[in-house]
């Protein structure tokens, strides 16, 4: 047998073995060869949301105790950071984008205008609206005061500027209810600021030419901002930052232009058969009551003709009185839209205003209009609680002003003028109460819907201010602003000694502002040193007389 034939076998299984060996160590190599990509992949990967600087925190210290929840508010700020990031580099490409274009239709109008237009390109040439609205924001940036001071024709017309940290707002307008140095409250005045500094931070960390090597700049880099906003023109910013050294600083400015007017509605509003049931709780002040019904048959019955008067009245003591008043009025006027309700309980006004409110059975859903006593109203005022009510969508506060002492007000005159004379807005006059929500206009169903009134709360305070909560935690709209018909006649306040301490503190409050202004309280304390002054100038006026005259 010859010897290949022997050998043959061997050959054969050695073959297989070396295939088999190479197969093996070409898929360990391959493996070893995904294992190195994977591992180059994952040290070259993009940076994480982290590695972003966190996002601005109005800052108003957290307490051990709320550690993990404002660790897990830090995250999720940073990741809205990350997020606003995201979205103002998706700006900034639209912005490309438009520029890119409008080449392109710079382009197509200079093709058409020589009439080598391709074919399908004929209904591309559209109005660039955007441009137009470009140049009406660059004509606004060049009206406002930014780059160069404007003629003011006095002191008074200057627009203050607020300045504000972290956080705090410091701010020259302030009212009776807001402070010259307060943390925002509102979140679209937060939300303002908040996104004027991330613009910022995105800026200052954005990519920078010939700069290698660039610091990072955090929300704690920031020094102090200015800010204010001229109603015809735009909102401005100036923010500082921290620069590279001590006495080295980054200043960046902001302008927030105002577009045009844009039209919202136009419809006709009918008041005709807006009836408005006005709702009253009293207890005694039965003098208080004569004055209120004088208004009432003045304005109401003479020039309106579309009111219903309720009076929930507390107590048996002096109801006559009132019962003989109004059958008195409704004999001379012959109106005959009255409702008089008798509790015999103790004086509650949300528990009188509940009550009035639900007594009405007509079919029809009435407009409340919730009054106090000591309420002087106007026939203007009523048509502004009929167009600024709606059921279903807005209730009504208005804010009312509160008149001084007239003994102080009108000291120099005898006698004090009629109550209608004494209803002006002025200064010395009175001020507007935007600490109360008492005085409100609003539908029937809003007023059911919403629960009403706080029927634990007793006596006086508070149970406007829940009710008015209410709305503004429902999806009605409240339309809160001044009142030019609407005033709080001044009377001698007394805080009960019973009172929680929170609601004598209030009233108490409430009585040293209705006093009178600044000038004349001024004038009351310093009485003696204003009587010693006057004097001193008249005897220096007599030595000048006598001088003059042994001169002569």
């Amino acid at each position: 047998m010859p010897r290949e034939a022997v050998t043959g076998p061997s050959s054969t299984m050695l073959h297989r073995w070396l295939l088999s060996l190479v197969a093996r160590v070409g898929v360990l190599a391959l493996v070893l060869c995904c294992c190195l990509s994977a591992l180059y992949l994952l040290s070259c990967k993009a940076p994480s949301v982290h590695s972003y600087p966190p996002a601005l925190v109005w800052v108003g210290g957290a307490t051990s105790k709320e550690g993990y929840l404002a660790l897990l508010q830090e995250r999720e700020d940073t990741h809205r950071h990350y997020i606003n990031s995201l979205g103002k580099q998706i700006a900034q490409l639209k912005e490309a984008l438009q520029a890119r274009t409008q080449q392109l239709q710079e382009s197509l109008d200079k093709a058409k205008a020589k009439g080598v237009l391709p074919l399908g390109l004929e209904g591309s040439h559209k109005p660039q609206t955007h441009i137009d609205l470009q140049d009406f924001f660059k004509a606004q940036l060049n009206r406002a005061e930014i780059q160069s001071g404007e003629n003011l024709p006095s002191e008074y017309a200057v627009v203050p500027f607020d300045s504000f940290t972290l956080r705090r707002v410091y701010q020259l307008e302030t009212g009776l209810t807001r402070h010259p140095e307060e943390r925002p409250v509102r979140k679209d005045r937060r939300d303002e600021l908040t996104g004027t500094l991330e613009t910022a931070l995105q800026i200052l960390n954005g990519p920078r030419r010939h700069k290698q090597h660039q610091r990072s700049y955090s929300p704690s880099d920031f020094i102090e901002g200015l800010t204010r906003t001229e109603r015809d023109k735009g909102t401005v910013y100036e923010l500082m930052f921290k620069g590279e050294g001590p006495r080295d600083f980054r200043q960046l400015m902001f302008f927030r232009p105002f577009g045009p007017v844009v039209r919202v509605k136009n419809e006709r509003v009918d008041t005709r058969h807006m009836l408005i049931n006005i709702v009253v709780p009293l207890s005694q002040r039965t003098d208080t009551f004569r004055l209120f019904m004088d208004n009432f048959r003045e304005v109401c019955i003479n020039q309106d003709r579309k009111t219903h008067l309720t009076v929930v009245y507390f107590g048996r003591e002096q109801i006559d009185e009132v019962k003989a008043i109004m059958d008195h009025t409704s004999r001379k006027t012959q109106f005959r839209n009255f409702t008089l309700i008798q509790l015999n309980e103790e004086f509650s006004r949300g528990r009188g205003l509940e009550v009035g409110a639900r007594a009405w059975r007509r079919s029809h859903n009435v407009l409340f209009f919730f009054c106090d006593v000591d309420i002087h109203f106007t026939l203007d005022f009523l048509t502004s609680c009929r167009l600024n009510a709606e059921p279903g969508k807005k209730v009504f506060y208005p804010v009312l002003f509160s008149q001084y002492n007239p003994s102080l007000v009108y000291s120099n005159q005898s006698p004090l003028p009629s109550i209608q004379q004494q209803a002006v807005i002025k200064k010395d006059a009175g001020f507007w109460r935007d600490f109360g929500f008492g005085m409100t206009c609003q539908y029937r169903s809003d007023f059911i819907n919403i629960g009403g009134f706080d029927r634990n709360t007793k006596g006086w305070g508070l149970e406007d201010v829940h009710l008015y909560r209410k709305y503004l935690h429902s999806k009605l709209m409240v339309i809160r602003s001044p009142s030019r018909g609407l005033f709080h006649l001044w009377h001698e306040k007394q805080c009960a000694d019973e009172l929680p301490p929170d609601k004598y503190k209030m009233c108490m409050q409430t009585k040293a502002m209705s006093e009178a202004s600044h000038g004349h309280l001024g004038e009351l304390f310093f009485t003696h040193e204003i009587q010693e002054l006057s004097e001193h100038i008249h005897i220096q006026a007599y030595s000048d007389f006598l001088s003059e005259a042994g001169g002569h």
